[in-house]
């Protein structure tokens, strides 16, 4: 006698497939796990590498020494150029034998293009100071940031009618960003700060202001000045002073490195 073989319904066959494939892929992840005893642990993926300067080539840092050892000092005079004062700074400069850096401001270049080319002829180098000296330029966006300080580059190429090299940028203010940091270091300059600012640029009177670099100058200073943004006669007089001053005790004149 035969007999037949009971088969369950074919809704209760596909329900213990699809049970045993739930417990394959249960035991697959479980293994799988870090950390587990016996299991391997994936590596983890390698760290996104942030675009620009913060990875692989830093910002640098705020320069405030010269680019000589010793007994050296750097000038610089800030929020020029000027008709008035940027000449006459320049003839004092010439007659000590004394070489500074012009932080330049792009609107006053665009009025007054000669007096970039004048002042790469007495063998000086220029700084990137902004197009506008927006001094809460630190707050702004990236892309204005970006805007201020590749405009004014582009500002002191045109005044040069040369490629003419702009090797350092200097915040308005002093005020400094990473973000600003980071677009003068794509730009190729140095973010230049300074160690001695004798705040000639709230004219305190030409003694106070040669006194105030007498008493803080020391070996690699930055000395801040200003030959623009105002009436600079006291600058003018006080760089009289100081620089036969400063080279009869012993200093010679650098640019900031």
């Amino acid at each position: 006698m035969r007999y037949r073989v009971l088969r369950p319904p074919y809704c209760y066959r596909w329900a213990v497939l699809i049970a045993v494939l739930a417990g394959t892929v249960s035991l697959i992840v479980s293994l799988c796990q870090p950390g587990a005893e016996g299991s391997p642990i994936r590596p983890s993926p390698p760290p996104a590498v942030a675009a620009g300067p913060t990875a692989a080539d830093p910002a640098p840092d705020l320069l405030r020494h010269t680019a000589n050892t010793g007994k050296y000092v750097a000038l610089t005079f800030d929020d020029g150029p000027d008709p008035a004062f940027t000449p006459r700074i320049l003839d004092v400069l010439a007659k000590n034998n004394a070489v500074a850096t012009f932080c330049m401001i792009g609107t006053r270049v665009r009025a007054h293009p000669e007096l970039v080319r004048s002042v790469l002829a007495h063998g000086m180098r220029l700084c990137d100071h902004t197009v506008n000296h927006d001094e809460d330029l630190a707050r702004r966006t990236p892309q204005r940031i970006t805007a201020e300080i590749e405009g004014c580059w582009s500002d002191l190429q045109v005044a040069a009618d040369a490629d003419v090299a702009v090797g350092y940028f200097r915040a308005p203010g002093g005020a400094w960003s990473q973000p600003m940091r980071e677009a003068a270091a794509r730009a190729g300059m140095k973010p230049l700060a300074w160690s001695v600012d004798p705040r000639d640029w709230a004219t305190p009177g030409t003694q106070q202001i040669a006194a105030a670099v007498r008493q803080n100058v020391q070996p690699g200073s930055v000395i801040l000045f200003h030959d623009g943004g105002g009436d600079r006669a006291q600058t003018v007089e006080a760089l009289g002073i100081l620089l036969p001053w400063l080279a009869g005790q012993g200093y010679r004149f650098d640019f900031p490195g």
